[in-house]
């Protein structure tokens, strides 16, 4: 009887890494080890040889670039998702879209078990669990590294003994997570919150201090709440993000420093560079305010802010995550149109914003001459509007 087969999530650095001869030493799996290709990752086939050195029996690297924007960033985009008001969630939009690859090539191998290197402090280990799970539960999925309690010192001596090559050092001990959405920080001298980040943990933002002295501008422009041009050039999904993510970059726009709420219970100060999805969330707000009405706007906030929670917290498969991405497409139908942003030393500014669904209306607006407003109307409007409070008032003043 052969070994049973166990697919990897593979990222070539130091946890997953140290996993498969870990899973080969202590389980007898033979390792299926497998890269999903979600952007910004250099030298893919150096680590898909990685693997194999590691022991793996087979090492594939998954384009998944476009996949990933067109059907996890832009739905989230579309909810103007940000955890805590704070965090585009680059890495919670990948690890569905992980997951879902993943159970296809344990599929296609045969394979019972898909393991991670998720830590047990971490939020991904939850998405990627309960993603697995929805999508396949006959599929057992396992998570070493929450079990075997090496410190970060211990893994470089564990994978170093074993003929693994990773370019970590035990003074550069920061944890990266990047794609095309934004870059996580975390580790070393980021787990003091007093303390400021060291300029040396961000590598696509210039220092705002440092950035130009002249600032640019943007006009992106969307249709049904996708950006589909840039300076009004089409541009497919994953370059138009990459192309504004290096322009905000270069002027030392997209740096997040927050204590954010992780979903296992406990509170994390985390860093991120995010310029392209936090400019893109911005400019996709402007043009909702010009095409949503006030009572679909205010409701979508709500909306918005659940979806948010759900992809934070694993549940993108979940029957709730469909039924609220079926009611955010229904909210864009109209969100069509353009943004000018000015980028400058750190700050992303709104200059303006234009629909062919405007619901702005210049002659109902304007304090000048034009207007078309029915002053005469707001006495009225006023008395009823403010008729049920007037009431319970004078009811409880003995008045009525």
């Amino acid at each position: 009887m052969g070994k049973e087969k166990c697919v990897l999530a593979y990222s070539g650095g130091l946890d997953t890494s140290a996993l498969i001869p870990y899973m080969m030493e202590k389980f007898g799996y033979e390792m299926i080890a497998a890269l999903v290709d979600v952007g910004r990752m250099q030298d893919l086939e150096g680590l898909r040889q990685r693997a194999l050195d590691a022991g793996a029996v087979e090492s594939v690297v998954i384009d998944a670039k476009d996949e990933f924007v067109r059907d996890f960033a832009f739905p989230a985009l579309k909810a103007n998702a940000l955890y805590e008001e704070k965090y585009p969630l680059h890495s919670a939009l990948s690890r569905p879209l992980i997951s879902k690859k993943m159970v296809e090539l344990a599929h296609v191998h045969g394979a019972k078990f898909v393991a991670h290197g998720c830590t047990a402090k971490g939020n991904d280990q939850v998405r990627m669990d309960v993603s697995i799970r929805c999508l396949d539960p006959s599929i057992t999925v396992l998570g070493p590294a929450r079990d075997w309690n090496m410190t970060r010192p211990e893994l470089l001596d564990y994978v170093a003994a074993r003929g693994i090559n990773i370019p970590l050092t035990k003074k550069n001990p920061y944890s990266i997570d990047e794609n095309l959405w934004g870059r996580a920080i975390e580790c070393g001298e980021l787990e003091d919150p007093w303390r400021a980040a060291p300029e040396d943990a961000y590598v696509f933002t210039v220092s705002p201090e440092n950035a130009p002295d002249e600032g640019v501008e943007l006009i992106i422009g969307f249709e049904a709440g996708i950006p589909v041009t840039l300076d009004g050039k089409a541009l497919d999904p994953a370059t138009l993000v990459e192309t504004v993510d290096k322009v905000g970059s270069a002027h030392g726009f997209g740096r997040v420093d927050m204590v954010e709420n992780r979903l296992v219970g406990i509170k994390s100060r985390e860093t991120y560079e995010v310029a392209g999805s936090l400019a893109l969330i911005k400019a996709h707000r402007e043009i909702e305010d010009l095409a949503l009405t006030r009572e679909l706007q205010h409701f979508k906030r709500m909306i918005d802010q659940r979806m948010t929670e759900l992809i934070y917290d694993g549940l993108w498969f979940s029957p709730l995550a469909d039924a609220l991405r079926a009611f955010v497409d229904e909210s864009q139908k109209y969100v069509t149109g353009e943004v000018r942003l000015k980028f400058y030393k750190g700050s992303c500014s709104v200059l303006g914003r234009r629909s062919p669904n405007s619901l702005y209306v210049g002659k109902l607006a304007t304090y000048g001459s034009g207007d078309t407003f029915s002053h005469e109307s707001a006495k009225g409007f006023i008395q009823l509007w403010g008729l049920p409070v007037e009431v319970w008032s004078r009811k409880r003043q003995g008045l009525l």
